[in-house]
């Protein structure tokens, strides 16, 4: 019922306007007046006939007078234009009334009276003026919905473009990492290998749907963590505490890799004693927070992070407009992000 109240709305809006004005006249003809006997059955034509007229006049202009107009933009042929068919079914409908209640006689010489003519031109015109003003209602409203489609294709180019950047990212450090440890003849290559199979099927194909489970995403970065201590052979503490059910929540998918990614970059040495990272994710009711800490190595203490954290903040501005909150601490001995999500 919606689906087709959505798709005939236009439609649906005249025939309303015509039957409330139809009821309006109806009513107004039908009133009881002192001394007069209603006639329902002349009451019911005359109605209907006044609101063929208006009708007639209205959608003239409506469907072929305005097109012309705009099309065009001259005004003084559109008045001409308009003149001739709206005199001719003003006169049509004054000699139409008059032989109605023709047999009336003296009860309806109003209907002769200059008034009354001048009553009945004005009021055809205002009512094809105000069918004419949902003409251009409409025409906005189009103009409307077509530049939101537009605008929502935009987005949706700009955020495959920039979930595509992550692909060449991540592709290149697990690389490097393959290729070291491969260069040192490492027993974990091969361990290696099976998780980032892993990680990439779900980059090429989980990660192509508008969200995905929580948990899905948090496996993704178990392994890439998982990558990251086989590098670093298991020397630097990196912590990850999980709180809440990640099963029942759907998040956009590789939103809370980089700031991962941005950590083991800047934060961790195998030739840095105090190297950290303690990553905190947990949802509540229908908030998810997302903390990642690390330490800072001084060689890294002025190096830009790069397109990775302007890319996710761009992603968050389009997949979760204000509904997201990012909060980034940085001092000279830790670098800190704290992420809260409305997952609703």
């Amino acid at each position: 019922m919606q689906s087709f109240v959505q798709k005939h709305r236009i439609l649906l809006i005249h025939l309303s306007f015509w039957c409330l004005y139809f009821s309006f006249f109806y009513y107004q003809i039908t009133f009881p007046r002192r001394g007069e006997d209603v006639n329902y059955s002349r009451a019911f034509f005359d109605a209907s006939t006044h609101v063929i007229m208006m009708a007639t006049l209205s959608y003239l202009n409506y469907f072929y007078l305005l097109p012309r107009f705009l099309l065009h933009k001259n005004l003084l042929k559109y008045l001409l234009e308009f003149f001739v068919p709206f005199s001719i079914i003003v006169t049509l409908h004054i000699l139409l009334k008059r032989h109605i209640y023709a047999d009336l006689g003296e009860s309806k010489r109003f209907l002769h009276g200059s008034k009354f003519i001048l009553q009945h031109a004005s009021t055809t015109l205002f009512i094809a003026i105000f069918v004419g003003m949902l003409k251009f209602a409409e025409d906005w409203l189009e103009l409307e919905n077509k530049r939101k489609e537009l605008e929502n294709e935009k987005l949706t180019a700009e955020l495959t473009f920039l979930k595509a950047q992550i692909n060449p990212h991540f592709l290149f450090n697990t690389l490097n990492n393959l290729y070291y440890l491969a260069f040192t003849n490492s027993p974990n290559t091969t361990e290696v290998i099976a998780k980032l199979s892993q990680m990439m099927r779900y980059m090429i194909y989980d990660s192509n749907y508008e969200k995905v489970l929580l948990s899905k995403e948090i496996e993704y970065i178990e392994n890439y963590i998982s990558l990251e201590k086989l590098r670093l052979n298991n020397q630097i503490p990196i912590n990850i505490f999980i709180e809440g059910d990640v099963n029942q929540v759907k998040i956009v998918p590789l939103i809370l890799i980089t700031f991962l990614e941005n950590a083991f970059k800047h934060g961790v040495s195998n030739n840095s004693t105090n190297a950290y990272i303690s990553i905190n994710l947990s949802v509540h009711e229908k908030t998810l927070i997302y903390i990642v800490e690390n330490s800072k190595l001084e060689i890294n203490n002025h190096e830009k992070s790069g397109i990775g954290l302007q890319n996710v903040k761009r992603r968050l501005d389009l997949s979760y407009p204000q509904k997201s909150h990012l909060e980034v601490i940085d001092t000279e001995k830790y670098y800190k992000i704290n992420l809260t999500l409305d997952i609703s």
